[in-house]
């Protein structure tokens, strides 16, 4: 399977709200999906019309499948946290496809450190992030995440070089 950055358009929208409009997935990122106008507004404008924010999709033999963003909430600091966001259609879950992705996008940039804030029952993405060199630094404070399960917390992972 031939895997595959791109940067993301107006056009790719639709697929990316039909990915993160999905129960499953949503229960397992402890992310809530955001209705129709809510999703597209924020990507129009707090990513694609950003130029702080690297946005790719994620290509898997020609196909969009999902997507990998890098950007900071200080980003004009001194020094810069930069955070790591992925999201993969459910369907395409489990064929390393992730993996590939995010190692080739992390590669690309030279922003660190990156943090990526995880569910602790997402066991695929602690794997892939253990995997690219993030180091597990606790659990992320309940107040400054999205979190729709107090069982499972979510937990901060940094990759620092």
């Amino acid at each position: 399977m031939l895997i595959q950055l791109r940067d993301l358009t107006e056009a790719d929208l639709e697929a990316l709200y039909q990915f993160q409009d999905d129960p499953v997935a949503n229960q397992m990122a402890d992310f809530p999906a955001r209705d129709r106008d809510s999703f597209f507004e924020h990507w129009r404008t707090n990513v694609l019309g950003r130029e702080d924010v690297f946005a790719q999709g994620i290509i898997a033999d020609d196909v969009l499948v999902g997507s990998v963003l890098l950007w900071s909430m200080n980003a004009t600091s001194a020094h810069p946290d930069w955070f790591l966001g992925y999201w993969l259609g459910r369907e395409f879950w489990g064929k390393g496809i992730a993996s590939q992705a995010v190692s080739m996008f992390v590669k690309s940039h030279s922003k660190r450190p990156i943090i990526a804030e995880v569910a602790s029952q997402n066991k695929g993405s602690i794997c892939i992030l253990e995997k690219l060199g993030f180091e597990h630094c606790g659990a992320v404070e309940e107040s400054e995440h999205f979190s729709q399960n107090s069982q499972n917390p979510l937990l901060e992972m940094k990759l620092s070089n």
